[in-house]
């Protein structure tokens, strides 16, 4: 495995942060190629260090006795089987607080299957319904497709959510969706197809914090900040369509 950075994370969902902050693992390279990255090199693989399987289960252990919630794994498609074996070494040592999937959601149905049984919880993020759009900003015009039958499968694995006395979530999945400036029409379609399709099984985060970087200056539509009144549009619908946890 290639890692990036690994720390306590302060500035994840708080019921996986919380005030200890979440273990985060930040892997090297990523399987989509968003214009608007905001871990540009990190997603590209221009930075980080390649390091065994053993010594990746030592950090594991090393960010759970420094306080962390969770272990939290970021970008870590492509290594899964290194990850699955870092985590074997990692609970026979007794690591014991609960696993985080910090993925795009751009995942193959049996490489989730893979993780049956070593991740908590599962933490994807839903971009396009459209695929005109996941084609232009990700390069994935299957984008929808791959990321509905993703959610499907880790939907079967985690069911409903479930939290500590602190309010820590031990088990569940948050689904997350960026709005993108002058798309709060397919940040609709998003919401509306979670809530339709799972009710209040999975929770919703609804992010404004897309900045334009220099790197979007070739697509204009996008090159500036979303609107105060944009987020609010799309956090109003989510509510009136009966959206409770987010």
């Amino acid at each position: 495995p290639v890692v990036a950075r690994a720390g306590l994370h302060h500035w994840e969902e708080p019921v996986i942060s919380g005030t200890r902050g979440s273990g985060a693992v930040f892997f090297s390279g990523c399987n989509l190629r968003c214009v608007f990255c905001q871990n540009h090199q990190i997603a590209t693989g221009e930075v980080g260090k390649c390091i065994s399987i053993e010594r990746l289960s030592e950090i594991f252990l090393e960010l759970e006795a420094k306080g962390a919630n969770n272990i939290n794994l970021v970008t870590p498609t492509h290594f899964v089987p290194q990850i699955r074996k870092a985590l074997q070494m990692a609970r026979k040592r007794g690591l014991a607080v609960p696993i985080v999937y910090n993925t795009s959601g751009y995942e193959e149905v049996e490489t989730l299957k893979m993780l049956e049984g070593y991740v908590d919880i599962y933490l994807p993020d839903f971009k396009y319904v459209d695929s005109s759009l996941a084609m232009r900003y990700s390069h994935a015009k299957d984008y929808y497709e791959v990321a509905c039958a993703a959610l499907d499968e880790m939907h079967r694995q985690i069911g409903t959510c479930s939290f500590d006395e602190r309010g820590m979530m031990k088990r569940g999945i948050i689904v997350r969706h960026l709005i993108l400036p002058g798309h709060t029409a397919d940040s609709k379609r998003v919401i509306k197809y979670i809530k339709d399709t799972y009710g209040d099984d999975v929770f919703i985060s609804i992010m404004n914090q897309y900045t334009p970087l220099p790197h979007v200056s070739d697509y204009p539509e996008i090159n500036r900040k979303v609107t105060q009144r944009e987020y609010d549009n799309v956090v109003d619908y989510a509510i009136d369509i009966g959206v409770t946890n987010g």
